[in-house]
């Protein structure tokens, strides 16, 4: 690490970034710029979060593979596991995926003056959405700040400017660009290019002679093409003088062709190019202490809803003060790469500099692309949510077809991988990742949790929330076939990108009820009558065949006390995976809790022990779902240690989620999931809301001695600020938000509750329980507990 001491609320390095992980990202949602914080000259990494290669699918003309069904179901059913993932092997797509795309890069040489920079530093104001390096050379300190101004979606750099003249700007880009031109306008010099994206871009782990492809057809008379949409730069350097000297500014801008997940993309390029230059002069002309101003104000319009401020026990305080920045920077990166309106948030945010990125940067619903919203509601920003419901709703219509052609099924199938295009098929590919048809349930699982946690709008549960759960549950039901004791289990069924072993030695993946799907089935029928009777409708024909069908699911499967992946007999072929897939039901979900499932509790425990000490957790969004986990176990210590780890084995310089993967980069892939997920987890250890009743510090690190948080949300719609000392609760607030029985829970501590007037609610330790009234706030008074 080269951190420096900062400001709360800023990370700092001292050296530029020397490589794409290592650098400070910013964006608005829709323009992603990452900032490497170069000495003379700086360099700014485009993205858009609708570029991506191919386009549109075509509705299908095959006769699917639903006849395959029958034969793997009985394979599965002779524990013939092997034919069974040869049969699976008939439901995969011709091909994969596409893949996020880079704009490209402008190079901004702002400095010419010779020697080595000293005084070297680069900040990050998390709080301000604001980037910014300085330096000192031949006598002369050097200053670059950045930031992307929503609205107008533009970047925006400012620096000295040296003997009147103003710096060059340079656009290069991976992809051709047939147009390319500079134009001298009044305000100073305008840098315009354009081009197209492939048409098709093979997944970086998948060998091929030809991986990138791009198209030569010629727009139709509408502009647009069937794949490879066109893109548009417009890059102005012009001078600025806002109220502290002249100084040279660069705005700039990206627009996209795409139109759509199921529109054809454009391709006009000279239209695209009249856009973003229209853009960029429209921005041009404010001041850019205007466009700082509205930029750090909508920023923290989000980020200032939660605070988080701890005092660390001797000898901890460097890994709490991390811990504290790592907390700040996953929230900060959901409000740069997720707003209204925008796509949802990938596997590097909005982020990325290669053609054919990590995994495609595209959305991995097995984990990935759900752990990037874990914390939305309960750090409350629940706006920012709404992107993964778009993709969610746009799935359930997408998936329609994977259902009806693949398993003969009713409602909507989504397998492990997903794009912009909003592709549903399982990829080409091997078992035990390919084959994984749950998508759809977890995606629907965060529909249900905005509701829960009072944060939908009108219109939601019935245009949003029931409609895809409908789609899922009705798939989900259609999956079911009886089990040796009669019982319901989900097949086919794999249990994300794991496999088990066989008798022999030998290895597969798709069997019937692994227990990740049977907690998604059960949960996804649950929920979708809660929802029905939360909208005030009667059961339709869906709802009474869901009541027909709970009381037969099959329960997950515990042997010596350890609870099982798969069903009983079946031993993970990774005893160290990186996924924990069958924990779901303790987190993120919420089946298994410590007062109303101990015992359930306790086996899925252990089975995380095991998996532990064989090396899992490797991956940094693998540890910071066990930091999630370990919150939910009620073991802050583990926690904390979880966190230390994460910090200093699987993140960056600027503090970014790492994947270790050979042959990139420091030999690993930034993944942005692991930065929300362990926002997440922190936000668990503090305040948790599932089982009953508020449990308040239920799993605090032990390092944290002193403290406080502001701002967190829990189910039912309840903000809830804290304080602590010596690491037991001293006071807080609950800001009821709705009416009926509020419990809250603290340990170590007698509590007295009021109202803000000072009428007595309730006093006494362990559990309190009141009659609360929506939007009224009650105070909380905590000594320890003697």
């Amino acid at each position: 690490m080269t951190h420096q001491p900062a400001p709360r609320h800023v990370l700092r390095c001292d050296r530029p970034a020397a490589r794409f992980a290592d650098a400070f990202l910013l964006g608005d949602g829709r323009l992603g710029v990452t900032v490497a914080g170069g000495a003379g000259t700086e360099t700014f990494d485009l993205n858009a979060d609708t570029l991506w290669s191919g386009g549109p699918l075509a509705p299908r003309t095959d006769a699917g593979a639903a006849h395959v069904l029958p034969g793997l179901r009985a394979a599965v059913a002779a524990g013939d596991h092997h034919r069974a993932d040869e049969l699976a092997l008939q439901l995969h797509a011709d091909g994969y995926t596409e893949s996020y795309q880079p704009v490209g890069r402008l190079s901004w040489a702002f400095d010419a003056s010779a020697g080595e920079p000293g005084e070297y530093a680069r900040d990050l104001d998390l709080g301000s959405a604001v980037a910014s390096t300085r330096y000192r050379r031949a006598g002369t300190e050097h200053r670059v700040e950045t930031f992307v101004a929503p609205g107008s979606s533009v970047l925006v750099a400012t620096t000295g400017r040296e003997g009147g003249d103003l710096p060059a700007v340079e656009f290069t880009s991976p992809h051709p660009l047939p147009v390319q031109r500079v134009e001298e306008v009044e305000a100073g010099t305008l840098v315009l290019a354009a081009g197209r994206v492939p048409a098709t871009v093979v997944p970086n782990y998948v060998p091929d002679d030809d991986p990138v492809r791009y198209a030569d057809d010629e727009p139709d008379a509408d502009g647009t093409v069937a794949r490879g949409g066109g893109f548009a730069v417009a890059a102005l350097v012009h001078g600025d003088r806002d109220g502290t000297g002249d100084s040279a500014r660069l705005t700039a801008t990206v627009v996209t062709g795409f139109r759509g997940w199921d529109r054809r993309p454009s391709a006009d390029l000279e239209e695209l190019l009249r856009q973003a230059r229209e853009q960029v002069l429209a921005a041009a002309g404010e001041s850019t202490a205007d466009l700082r101003e509205r930029t750090t104000a909508e920023h923290r319009r989000w980020f200032d809803r939660v605070d988080l401020d701890v005092t660390a026990a001797p000898g901890h305080e460097e890994d709490v003060a991390v811990a504290q920045r790592v907390f700040d920077l996953g929230r900060y990166l959901l409000v740069a790469s997720s707003r209204p309106g925008t796509q949802a948030a990938n596997l590097q945010g909005i982020w990325n500099t290669d053609v054919r990125p990590g995994w495609s940067s595209n959305y991995t619903t097995n984990i990935n692309v759900t752990m990037n919203y874990w914390a939305a509601e309960t750090t409350g920003v629940a706006e920012l949510h709404t992107p993964l419901f778009d993709l969610a709703r746009d799935l359930a219509e997408a998936g329609r077809e994977t259902a009806r052609l693949d398993y003969g099924a009713r409602g909507a199938i989504v397998h492990h991988n997903t794009d912009v295009w909003r592709f549903s098929r399982a990829v080409r590919g091997r078992t035990f990742w390919s084959n994984w048809p749950s998508a759809l349930p977890w995606l629907a699982a965060h529909t249900y949790d905005h509701v829960d946690f009072g944060s939908a709008a009108d219109g939601f549960l019935a245009e949003v929330a029931l409609p895809v759960h409908r789609a899922a549950a009705a798939a989900s039901l259609d999956l079911l076939v009886e089990d040796a004791d009669g019982r319901l289990v989900p097949s086919p069924s794999t249990s994300p990108e794991n496999s088990f072993l066989l008798p022999d030695g030998s290895q597969a993946a798709v069997t019937a009820g692994a227990t990740m799907d049977r907690e998604l089935t059960r949960e996804v029928c649950t929920h979708y009558l809660d929802l029905l009777a939360r909208a005030g409708l009667p059961d339709d024909d869906l709802a009474a065949e869901v009541r027909g069908v709970l009381g037969r699911l099959a329960e997950p499967a515990v042997v010596d006390g350890v609870l099982q992946e798969w069903g009983p007999g079946l031993e993970s072929a990774e005893p160290g995976h990186r996924h924990v897939s069958h924990l779901y039901g303790v987190f993120p979900g919420t089946s298994t809790t410590r007062r109303r499932t101990p015992e359930e509790l306790a086996a899925a425990r252990r089975s995380l022990e095991g998996r532990l000490s064989h090396g899992g957790g490797h991956t940094g969004w693998s540890r910071s779902w066990v930091v999630g986990l370990s919150a939910r176990f009620g073991d802050g210590a583990a926690a904390q240690e979880h966190l230390r780890v994460l910090v200093e084995d699987l993140m960056s310089d600027s503090l970014l989620d790492l994947h270790p993967h050979n042959g990139w980069p420091g030999n690993a892939i930034f993944q942005i999931d692991g930065n929300f997920g362990a926002v997440a987890g922190i936000a668990e250890t503090l305040l948790q809301g599932h089982d009953g009743a508020l449990d308040l510090l239920p799993a605090l690190p032990p390092a944290w001695v002193t403290g406080s948080v502001r701002g967190l949300r829990a189910r039912g719609g309840h903000v809830v600020d804290l304080r602590w000392a010596d690491g037991v609760l001293t006071g807080g607030r609950v800001l009821a938000g709705r009416d009926g029985e509020l419990a809250v829970r603290v340990q170590g501590a007698d509590v007295t509750v009021t109202t803000a007037e000072g009428e007595l609610v309730a006093k006494g330790a362990g559990e309190l329980v009141w009659a609360a009234a929506a939007g009224v706030e009650y105070l909380l008074e905590a000594t320890p507990a003697h």
